[in-house]
């Protein structure tokens, strides 16, 4: 995927759920994966032409793992002239060897938002910007319907009134596979913590659930995206589709 094209996917999403205003201070979650790189990469290059001036720093959580050496995002943040913050934790330490959860991902998850969410305040920041794409809005869908009984997912645009700030999902509208193609392209410096529960979760199920109803009925997982969208799902926000004529008269 070239730039142009992830730059293309972000201001979709961006415009159609008005993800970004004026003067806005945007905390980009770099977890040091593919999807948080791109991200990091989409909004460093609209920040440069989008009519709505905002100003983006970037932030990563450290669980706490052995071997997860950051430099090379330091190195890509500076690059790139972002703000970069590093938030030592003992996530790890507290889940895998004090409580010794069997099933960690929730807590996980929780924790490592909350550590974030304070220091994005701190940092004067009233927005954060999530990784979430295409194929993660999917599978929450299927988890939640198999799991909980309920047709959800998350939204673009969450505003957490507890900390007055409002979490957005600028990559909603680009596939995992185009991900991976930037990452290959771009030579991204990807930073990976060896978490021990990798790859044997409720949410990879859902990843080769997706990938086998997909091969098996062609088109499968664009309709399952579609019917999210025209879902009108609680706590979405209203979805403003520019006209193809519209579009045109805009450049990147």
């Amino acid at each position: 995927m070239q730039l142009q094209r992830l730059y293309s996917f972000a201001r979709k999403a961006i415009d159609e759920y008005k993800l970004i205003q004026e003067g806005d201070h945007i905390a980009v979650g770099i977890s040091g994966g593919k999807d948080s790189l791109t991200l990091l990469y989409a909004l460093q290059g609209l920040r440069r032409f989008y009519p709505k001036h905002f100003t983006l720093s970037a932030v990563t959580v450290d669980l706490g793992f052995e071997d997860f050496n950051l430099t090379p995002i330091q190195e890509l943040c500076r690059e790139l002239s972002v703000p970069y913050e590093i938030v030592r934790s003992d996530i790890y330490h507290i889940l895998f060897e004090v409580r010794k959860e069997p099933n960690p991902c929730s807590l996980c998850a929780k924790m490592r938002k909350g550590a974030l969410n304070e220091i994005v305040k701190k940092m004067g920041c009233n927005k954060v910007a999530y990784a979430h794409h295409m194929d993660d809005i999917i599978e929450t869908m299927l988890l939640s319907l198999i799991f909980e009984g309920r047709f959800y997912s998350f939204s673009p645009k969450t505003y957490l009134d507890r900390m007055d700030l409002t979490v957005i999902r600028p990559l909603m509208f680009v596939n995992e596979a185009d991900i991976i193609g930037f990452q290959n392209k771009y030579a991204l410096p990807v930073v990976k913590g060896r978490c021990p529960v990798d790859g044997h979760t409720k949410r990879q199920y859902a990843k080769e659930l997706v990938q086998k109803l997909n091969q098996e009925n062609p088109g499968a997982k664009e309709r399952m995206f579609h019917a999210i969208l025209n879902g009108d799902l609680k706590g979405w926000p209203e979805r403003t589709i520019c006209r193809s004529s519209d579009r045109k008269k805009r450049t990147l």
